[in-house]
């Protein structure tokens, strides 16, 4: 009798643990990102004309005890909440409107590129995200950015541009930025949907940027993930790299813009520490966003339409772009 009674407790037990294991909330993992922008969606071939970025951020877990101690302790961090460390590597490219010339116009937007690396701080607490990140990279010949785009041309039967031999002179860049994204409408049902709306501010130093951004995205959809919308190639509408699912699948369309008071922007001021081409531009910018976003299970996919202000005076007419993400947890 005792033999059954020892084996029924130890059955009995063994179900209970089983059972709060499985109950149990599983550990997030971290998430890798691949960003695309292209002004081919926008039917257009030059100013901002690509962008490739790939990312990782750290679930919570795994970020390092003196970089959460580090996070908490600076004045423009919540105390508390999750925080994530973000890694990333890109390349951006600028050229004028007319690539057909070997020496393009002195009133059009310069040659451009910059190869970058970027570390970042993300500090959520629920209800605002915090992000600070260094970016630090190179412009010029050494970024590649010609021999990209006309290797990218190459393939695809596109003509070659002529004028990369004026392109901005090689220098190094630093950007140093801070974003918070604040849940000022947190998810909310309307007619069978979810909603929320988010404000956001920041700033950048540095080099290559100089501005202080304010602006806003509202979602609506279903089953919204608990994040803060796609994420884009700075300097943009923030967003987040991670995110976290709610339910199976989760599909949501966003709308958002973003102002930019610019001090300075290397690619239309020219270079910092010798003579180059440059153009007159415009202090404030604002973009207007329309997207929408898909999460099933561990993968994001995201497409934003983006229609920029002219940033210069000689420039004709406004950007348009856009924007594919893909993110995967694991």
């Amino acid at each position: 009798m005792r033999a059954k009674h020892i084996a029924y407790l130890l059955a009995t037990t063994l179900h209970f643990g089983a059972a709060q294991a499985a109950d149990a909330p599983k550990p997030e993992k971290g998430t890798f990102g691949i960003l695309f922008e292209n002004d081919w969606f926008g039917k257009a071939d030059h100013n901002y004309t690509n962008g490739v970025e790939l990312t990782y951020t750290t679930a919570p877990q795994d970020t390092p005890d003196w970089l959460i101690t580090t996070a908490h302790w600076l004045p423009f961090f919540s105390a508390t909440g999750d925080v994530r460390t973000r890694y990333a590597l890109g390349q951006t490219i600028f050229t004028p409107l007319d690539k057909t010339t070997a020496n393009p116009s002195w009133s059009d937007r310069p040659y451009a590129g910059f190869l970058f690396g970027t570390f970042g701080l993300v500090g959520d607490s629920g209800t605002h995200l915090d992000q600070l990140q260094f970016t630090v990279g190179v412009i010029g010949p050494m970024s590649i950015a010609g021999e990209t785009q006309n290797w990218v041309h190459g393939i695809i039967g596109d003509d070659k541009a002529k004028g990369w031999h004026y392109q901005l002179h090689n220098e190094p860049g630093l950007i140093v930025q801070y974003q918070r994204n604040i849940k000022l409408i947190p998810p909310t049902s309307l007619v069978g949907l979810v909603f929320d709306v988010e404000p956001n501010y920041g700033v950048a130093v540095g080099n290559v940027y100089d501005f202080a951004s304010a602006g806003a995205m509202a979602r609506l959809g279903f089953n919204l993930p608990t994040d803060y919308g796609p994420m884009r190639i700075d300097p943009s509408l923030p967003g987040s790299n991670f995110f976290e699912p709610n339910g199976g699948i989760s599909a949501y369309i966003f709308a958002g813009a973003d102002g930019r008071a610019m001090a300075r922007n290397l690619f239309l001021d020219g270079n910092t520490f010798r003579s180059s081409r440059s153009v007159n531009k415009y202090n404030l910018v604002y973009d207007y966003d329309l997207g929408a976003a898909v999460t099933f299970r561990a993968m994001r996919l995201s497409y934003t339409y983006v229609i920029r202000s002219r940033e210069f005076s000689s420039q004709t007419a406004m950007s348009k772009f856009g924007a594919v993400a893909v993110s995967f947890r694991f």
